[in-house]
């Protein structure tokens, strides 16, 4: 529940560490907003306080045109008091409902619809079904106001199934007509968009975009001190993204052929580069351990590198196993000249997309093996690939009891595989690969850091950047 003192306090403050954990309805003018809004504080007399989006609209309040409540971070994990509703509220945000439904999406979380619904309704004060339509019209309004789509892409791109039924459900909520939303700036058509992702707290990604051009694979990725791009292929649609930091968040540039892949693509974003993590708190939690205070107090804000496709993220790590650095990256880019497909229209150094599981899964292993690999190895990407085409590999975040489970059961996949990809395409804060070579280096053999549960991923990532100053780890994992 809601602390109205505290509610009152961050908004005077406009406090950026409570940026998206509620919102503000202001009586005098019908609107909700964010309580870093930088229009002027509304008298406490006219705000009510919800604890989602989604609960601001039912109760009649539409969104703040200046704040943007569509840009505010979202309820992380590692910091929501439920984390099932949590889980519930991302995969709703991107998506889940319109792909599988709720009874499907409660099986995944191993509940009932029932338990999913009263958990939501008690968590943020909305049903799932309300959380989906809001998701619904923010992503509809953020695209009107920042990209030259179509009404009609950005309806459908948005998770509406026709545009009759977006038009009216605009105007019914929102009192405007989809048009009179539209950004009042000219935006370049140049065959991509730019979206502009919040973050809860300051943002450094500097770290981040080091982590990732380190790992970057020629061809499907370009890394750079604040850039990060890469080509992606999310269901039928293939593409690119771009990644840069600016001094509002993180400036997302979309090629137009990811639109109808737009909602989980920017779900999968925001989870890749940790945009809703409360890194005060996480922070505060390593800086207890003497061994990471200095750590902290020099470089606050460190998160943790995602994954925007979780099974390359599975292969790639299977792929490093018990060879050289410079082994893994020859069998890697072979993998991807002999399955990987041609991207067009992409930026300049980027070609071809990692293969795709079905491709991977008609082939077999013993065309696998052909680039270079043992045969048992073959065999496990293989089943990684088998899996995944079956949709019986969730590797996407959110999903890590159900993800540790499928790759525990998958012959070939031992414990530093299962944790590297928990912690970086799953996003469970509590990840720590105990056995990998480089967190030894520096912190030795045998230690779990059992003391910094259950943020030990965050400390995992600090010991990788350690090592990596210190020159101890020899080049990048998978």
């Amino acid at each position: 529940m809601l602390n109205i003192d505290i509610c009152h306090a961050a908004i005077e403050a406009k406090d950026r560490r409570f940026d998206g954990r509620f919102y503000i309805g202001v009586k005098s003018t019908g609107v909700y907003c964010r309580c870093i809004c930088p229009a002027r504080t509304p008298k406490r007399e006219n705000r009510s306080f919800h604890l989602s989006a989604a609960a601001a609209e039912a109760a009649g309040f539409r969104p703040c045109l200046i704040c943007r409540p569509e840009l505010a971070p979202g309820h992380a994990p590692i910091d929501a008091s439920a984390r099932l509703a949590a889980q519930a509220y991302a995969r709703i945000e991107a998506g889940a409902l319109e792909e599988r439904g709720l009874e499907t999406l409660a099986g995944e979380l191993g509940v009932t619809a029932r338990h999913l619904r009263r958990v939501m309704n008690a968590q943020f004060g909305a049903s799932p079904i309300d959380i989906a339509q809001t998701a619904r019209l923010l992503t509809a309004k953020r695209l009107l106001a920042e990209t030259n789509l179509s009404v009609t892409s950005i309806a459908f791109a948005s998770g509406f199934r026709s545009l009759r039924r977006f038009n009216t459900t605009v105007k019914e909520r929102y009192g405007l007509c989809p048009s009179s939303l539209r950004g009042r700036r000219a935006h370049p058509d140049r065959g991509a968009m730019t979206l502009t992702l919040g973050a809860r707290g300051a943002l450094d990604l500097a770290p981040t975009f080091a982590f990732l051009a380190l790992r970057a694979l020629p061809g499907v990725e370009l890394g750079g001190p604040d850039r990060y791009a890469r080509t992606l292929r999310l269901g039928e649609s293939l593409g690119w993204i771009d990644a840069m930091a600016t001094a509002k968040g993180l400036a997302l540039t979309v090629s137009d052929s990811l639109a109808p892949s737009l909602r989980p693509l920017i779900a999968s974003a925001r989870g890749a580069f940790d945009l809703d993590a409360d890194m005060t708190a996480v922070d505060a939690h390593l800086a207890r351990d003497e061994r990471f205070t200095a750590a902290v107090e020099q470089e606050p804000g460190v998160r943790t590198p995602g994954a925007l496709d979780g099974f390359e993220l599975a292969l790639r790590a299977v792929l490093g196993q018990q060879v050289t650095v410079a082994g893994a990256r020859t069998l890697t880019e072979r993998l991807i000249a002999a399955f990987g497909e041609d991207v067009a229209g992409a930026p300049e150094g980027l070609s071809r997309a990692f293969p795709r599981a079905a491709r991977l899964a008609d082939a077999g292993a013993a065309s696998i093996a052909k680039i270079g690999l043992p045969r048992k190895r073959a065999e496990t990407l293989h089943r990684l690939a088998l899996a995944s085409a079956d949709g019986k590999l969730p590797l996407h975040r959110g999903a890590i009891a159900t993800g540790r489970a499928a790759l525990s059961a998958m012959p070939g996949v031992g414990p530093w595989t299962i944790e590297y990809v928990a912690l970086r395409a799953l996003g469970d804060p509590d990840a720590f690969p105990a056995s990998d070579a480089a967190i030894i280096a520096v912190l030795g053999a045998g230690d779990e850091l059992e003391e910094l549960r259950p943020w030990r991923a965050y400390a995992a990532v600090r010991l990788w950047r350690r090592a990596s100053q210190r020159n101890d780890m020899k080049g990048p994992k998978p």
